[in-house]
């Protein structure tokens, strides 16, 4: 990553992205972050890294003015072409792009959503960036930071506030889930090479699939009711919360799940 004050922070993505694609993120967010972002006046979202296209800031500020009328979102993106690109889709203050990194182009945001950016980095960076972001937070901020496939039908994002990562968070489209073991190429850099037995994220997503195998009698009733029942049978067992369980999301408290990292047991 670059450094110094004149300089952005951060190296540039594919920029492929999808309309929809992140649309369980942003679900997520609307229903799960909308009163922390309702008590904050004005509050200012970033979209870090929104692409080649503004469409997925677009529809962020879209959904977000839904729950949160007086909400600004701030586009970003490391290749100035990509900011010329997006800059006829702005709508101030409801909308506005600019370019910018991990700095926040000196902001500090409520909110940042920074969706497949940290998949190239690796893990080291990836904690590094972490780190800056949440530094670079306004007080009470807040980072979602993800992965999705390309249409959006496999997703994973972790919760962040200042002092670390808070949950993760797994999302599909139930219907064309095969196993919820598939989740695991949407796990964020710093678990996805974790995925391996005696890590917490592994023994996680292999009760998941016990889970999902243990309601095999639902199947007949669509993969949704078996997919609420393999999330509700982890209860006893991990700290999950699976109040929007229907909408093909289950979320973990990070501390069950984090990595084991060397002289660590």
């Amino acid at each position: 990553m670059a450094a110094g004050r004149a300089r952005v922070l951060g190296l540039p993505t594919r920029g492929t992205t999808n309309p929809n694609r992140l649309r369980r993120m942003d679900n997520w967010i609307t229903a799960t972050l909308g009163g922390a972002l309702r008590a904050v006046e004005a509050p200012l979202v970033v979209d870090l890294g929104f692409g080649a296209s503004p469409i997925t800031s677009i529809e962020l500020a879209a959904r977000l003015q839904r729950v949160c009328p007086d909400v600004r979102v701030l586009g970003l993106e490391l290749d100035p072409m990509r900011v010329a690109t997006a800059l006829p889709a702005a709508a101030p203050p409801r909308l506005t792009f600019a370019r910018g990194g991990f700095e926040f182009a000196a902001h500090r945001p409520d909110l940042v959503r920074a969706a497949n950016v940290l998949r190239q980095y690796d893990e080291d960076a990836a904690a590094e960036a972490w780190t800056r972001m949440r530094a670079g937070l306004a007080p009470g901020g807040l980072i979602v930071e993800g992965t999705s496939d390309e249409l959006g039908r496999l997703a994973g994002w972790v919760l962040l506030d200042a002092s670390g990562p808070v949950s993760l968070t797994l999302a599909c489209r139930v219907e064309s889930l095969v196993r919820p073991g598939d989740l695991a190429e949407r796990l964020p850099k710093l678990l996805i090479h974790r995925n391996v037995p005696g890590q917490p994220i592994h023994a996680f997503l292999s009760d998941l699939d016990a889970a999902w195998d243990a309601a095999a009698a639902l199947a007949p009733f669509g993969r949704r009711q078996r997919w609420i029942a393999a999330c509700t049978g982890l209860q006893d067992r991990w700290p999950v919360r699976t109040d929007r369980a229907r909408h093909g999301e289950l979320t973990v408290a990070w501390p069950a799940i984090a990595p084991l990292l060397p002289g660590r047991r």
